[in-house]
């Protein structure tokens, strides 16, 4: 193909060249039926999708390049006639997207469960390939069907949820659970959730205590991590399973700056300010799931350069970064993160990330390296930044030590953005302000959205998230606060006179900007 030359004129070239017409397909108007009876899998590898019925004979459209020879692989791997018609490879593509999410993979899968056929436990521990999925049991083709539908959805991870009557299937996508297929009948839970146990190499006959474990698939050329936990409930057993897409993600991660989180320019300028600091302690706390590894690595990122050494230790290791050198936790082998981080101290490091600190021993270590002179980097639980300050000094660490070597705490949330191909202008009353905190004279002149509902956004409403942050900056004024242990309103009060502001405020902003929701940030956020 030229340069000036367009798909389309490619593609309107290859059906002239075999003689065959050329279609445009309209997937929303599509007829659902079509692909009734169809090897999903088979119509990947041969690159086509049913667009219509000629008498008995199915018309397929093939993507360019291609040749008679592939056509009748096709019908013959098919099992049934048609006719060849050539579209676009964006057409098919688009086509393939939209059905190889799982949906008719699914629908087959829970029609064999009422056959009385058995599972076939195999072995699946190592890395297995999706491509063979169409000619597995039904058990088994509905779970990979699960992971494959998971993946294309841009899921975090899959709940599989042990009822009284069903089991469910559900899938996180930005931060939210979505059903991910119609309830399955209760007498399949058992060997669903021994087919995972098999692929993660856990115990099946244990089922009255949680089990963790792990397996790895290989999906379009490209390996994926799923971390997996069972746990036991009175309905049965329930399954969470973390996608961890490292390959495709671990290239995003080599480009990723604080800016594309969704700090605002203040912040922003804030953290840059820190982080070029040549020693110190930074701390990010939030909940599971806020995204405080995605901001250290962004941060790690943007000072990382080869006159200076950093090293990791996490767990897992979630993303694998090429400038750094990264240790995974091993608590079987009695690699803990204290053991690890004293490791590393041994080899001279410039800057240091913690994946999280959860005992006193580590604490203790961290503030020792902020102290000597590196940058520190680490994450611990809490509700905001105020708390992050008694956590520390619950777990006996120096406070004069602590509040000299912590330089910066941030807080953050993440908050989903409103797709901006469906959302829809909405008119809030004066009393949902009022509850919300806000004082209705603020929105005036200002155009508030919630969420629409388009194929886009999968009708969810949301097409990713956006980070909300709250910093504390440590001055000589709020460390002697703190190491006078005064009350934390006080210690608010003083930090909101340099220029504090709390989550909640940052998370109003992004309403009246028409990045999100009001109900969104009232999930995210507490009403002051």
């Amino acid at each position: 193909m030229t340069p000036l030359e367009s798909p389309k004129d490619n593609a309107v070239q290859h059906a002239q060249a075999l003689r065959l017409p050329f279609v445009s397909i309209d997937h929303d108007t599509q007829d659902p039926t079509l692909w009734e009876g169809l090897n999903i899998e088979t119509l990947v590898r041969f690159s086509c999708v049913p667009c219509g019925r000629s008498g008995a004979r199915l018309v397929l459209a093939f993507a360019p390049p291609l040749s008679l020879e592939r056509i009748s692989e096709a019908e013959f791997a098919l099992g049934r006639p048609i006719d060849a018609v050539v579209a676009t490879a964006q057409d098919v593509s688009e086509g393939l997207r939209r059905k190889r999410g799982g949906e008719t993979l699914l629908d087959r899968a829970r029609e064999d469960l009422g056959t009385g056929l058995e599972l076939v436990s195999e072995d699946d521990g190592k890395i297995v390939d999706l491509e063979t999925l169409a000619s597995e049991s039904p058990i088994v083709r509905l779970v990979d069907s699960l992971l494959l539908g998971a993946i294309e959805r841009r899921a975090s991870d899959i709940h599989i949820e042990s009822k009284d009557r069903a089991v469910l299937a559900k899938f996180r996508i930005d931060g939210a659970l979505y059903e991910a297929t119609s309830p399955v009948e209760k007498r399949h839970a058992e060997t669903i959730v021994s087919r995972i146990k098999v692929m993660a190499e856990l115990d099946i006959a244990e089922r009255r205590i949680p089990q963790d474990g792990r397996f790895r698939l290989r999906v379009s050329s490209r390996t994926i991590d799923f971390r997996v936990s069972v746990m036991p409930s009175i309905h049965g057993e329930d399954v969470v399973i973390r996608i961890l897409d490292r390959e495709s993600l671990s290239k995003e991660f080599q480009e990723l700056r604080l800016q594309a989180l969704g700090f605002d320019d203040a912040q922003l300028a804030t953290v840059r300010k820190y982080v070029a600091e040549p020693y110190g302690m930074i701390l990010v706390t939030g909940p599971t799931g806020s995204g405080k590894t995605t901001t250290l690595y962004a941060a790690l990122n943007e000072i990382a350069s080869s006159e200076e050494k950093i090293i990791t230790i996490e767990d897992p290791v979630e993303y694998q970064i090429a400038a750094i050198t990264q240790v995974p936790v091993n608590e079987k082998k009695g690699l803990s993160f204290a053991r690890g981080l004293r490791s590393i101290l041994r080899h001279d490091p410039d800057k240091i990330m913690v994946g999280e600190v959860r005992d006193p021993e580590t604490a203790q270590i961290a503030v020792q390296a902020a102290l000597t002179g590196h940058l520190v980097f680490t994450t611990v639980h809490a509700n905001n930044v105020f708390d992050v300050i008694g956590r520390f000094l619950h777990m006996g660490v120096d406070p004069y030590n602590f509040v000299s070597a912590l330089t910066l705490v941030l807080a953050q949330r993440l908050v989903r953005v409103l797709c901006s191909s469906c959302r829809q202008v909405v008119t809030i009353s004066e009393a949902e302000w009022r509850a919300a905190g806000i004082d209705p004279a603020r929105f005036l002149g200002h155009v508030v959205y919630d969420r629409g509902s388009c194929e886009a956004c999968a009708a969810s409403g949301f097409m990713g998230r956006r980070a909300v942050g709250e910093l504390l900056e440590l001055h000589d004024d709020v460390r002697q606060l703190i190491l006078e242990r005064r009350p934390v309103g006080e210690i608010k009060k003083k930090a909101r006179g340099f220029g504090m502001r709390t989550l909640r405020e940052g998370a109003i902003d992004k309403v009246f900007d028409g990045t999100t929701s009001l109900r969104e940030i009232n999930k995210v956020t507490f009403v002051e």
